[in-house]
């Protein structure tokens, strides 16, 4: 009878338990599915400190690079880079103000020191330049000095050497023979008359403001002025002979050569070169 009211008890009281088991599972899996998605509550994990490396603190590895052989030897180096870049740039500082054009003064030497003059061209600008981009240089400076000369609206003669060879006798006779030198740089300037110089000088006329002085009492071309004649080319093709430098002679009956034109059978345009 005691055995059979014993398990009975035993019976009971595990019914009991799997109920609780039950109600507490119920009552999570709702808690679970209803619960907002942030009150989740994850397993955390644990977190590891490992103690920092020597090399990573700052200020210890800085006082003892410092304190160092090894880093006297770095801090010597790095600031003779410091200076070594300093000098080249200081350097290149000096070079570009150097570089400047200094205005001129009472007392200075003036930048225009030759008297060689061009008789026929008080009343204008006169440029010898070549309009052949054998060479870069020569050319890009002719370019230049046209622009500049251009931006005024002055009235510029211009003399390309590679279209007419008179040009290049008549600079050599002005220039190189008066001064001794055999080879005659391009482009080179004349003023009412007056040799100028060549690009270098040009510039740094313009840069100064000297240049628009001596460009005073010039006449001036209208705005978007081109020659109704030659289009500023400055040469046209030799009417008498077509450009072909030979024409027939009707009274001796042969072949003749023109005498008109230049060695490329051009003749300069009389409206924008007179």
């Amino acid at each position: 009878m005691d055995n059979h009211h014993n398990h009975h008890r035993e019976n009971e009281f595990e019914y009991q338990e799997i109920q609780k088991a039950k109600t507490s599972s119920k009552f999570n899996r709702s808690r679970t599915i209803h619960s907002p998605r942030n009150s989740i509550e994850f397993p955390e994990k644990p977190l590891y400190l490992y103690p920092s490396p020597h090399s990573i603190e700052r200020n210890g590895s800085i006082k003892k690079l410092h304190c160092s052989p090894l880093g006297s030897m770095v801090g010597t180096s790095f600031k003779g880079k410091v200076k070594k870049l300093y000098s080249i740039f200081d350097s290149r500082k000096e070079n570009h103000r150097s570089s400047i054009p200094k205005p001129q003064t009472k007392h200075s030497k003036p930048l225009i020191s030759n008297t060689l003059l061009l008789p026929g061209t008080e009343d204008r600008v006169v440029i010898y330049f070549t309009s052949i981009r054998g060479i870069r240089r020569t050319f890009e400076d002719c370019y230049t000095v046209k622009m500049i000369l251009g931006s005024y609206r002055v009235k510029v003669d211009e003399r390309d050497v590679s279209m007419h060879i008179a040009y290049r006798k008549e600079l050599q006779n002005v220039i190189g023979e008066k001064n001794n030198n055999s080879i005659v740089t391009l482009p080179q300037v004349f003023i009412k008359g007056k040799y100028i110089g060549g690009a270098e000088l040009i510039k740094q006329l313009n840069e100064i403001g000297e240049l628009p002085k001596l460009l005073r009492g010039i006449p001036l071309r209208p705005i978007g002025y081109i020659c109704e004649g030659c289009g500023d080319v400055r040469f046209l093709p030799c009417s008498n002979c077509d450009g072909s430098r030979k024409f027939f002679d009707e009274d001796e009956g042969q072949v003749r050569r023109c005498l008109i034109c230049n060695e490329n059978g051009l003749i300069r345009c009389t409206l924008c070169c007179s």
